[in-house]
């Protein structure tokens, strides 16, 4: 199908690939159905476009890319949502994939939402943006660490 987006025109896009947040996303729970691709350009990144919204696409990084050590906690309702037996965590890679939504501001160096990424479960592409209970990552980690930056 061909979808007509504001940043990228239009794309030619595998519907059987789209994701469906069953309850939307925070802020923006009009909007229930995306598609992944990646940009040329852009390689490693994957935008989530909104099949509502031409307007509205999320940048993102799969979260173990961030932190190879990366530890998913989905509340027991975020679980019941993708179709997840509670109680244990998925594995990240087989059963969902995990991405984190990046923030680039003019100025500011990148960071990237590990409190709450967006887990799609692979077997049905239904997703949420899981909201961790607890505060052992941020919404706005650097993408490179502090001693890593060039002066």
């Amino acid at each position: 199908m061909i979808l007509s987006t504001t940043r990228f025109g239009d794309l030619n896009v595998d519907e059987t690939q789209s994701m469906e947040f069953p309850e939307g996303l925070p802020g923006f729970e009009d909007c229930r159905r995306f598609v992944p691709f990646e940009h040329a350009e852009c390689a490693g990144l994957m935008f989530l476009q909104s099949m509502e919204r031409p307007d509205l696409c999320f940048l993102t990084l799969p979260v173990r890319s961030l932190r190879p050590d990366y530890c998913l906690l989905l509340t027991p309702e975020d679980s019941e949502l993708l179709g997840l037996p509670a109680g244990r965590p998925p594995r990240i890679g087989t059963e969902v994939a995990a991405m984190a939504i990046l923030s680039v501001r003019e100025g500011q160096p990148p960071t990237a939402n590990l409190l709450s990424p967006i887990v799609v479960r692979v077997a049905t592409g239904r997703a949420v943006q899981a909201v961790r209970p607890d505060n052992r990552y941020g919404c706005r980690e650097p993408l490179v660490p502090e001693e890593a930056q060039c002066s």
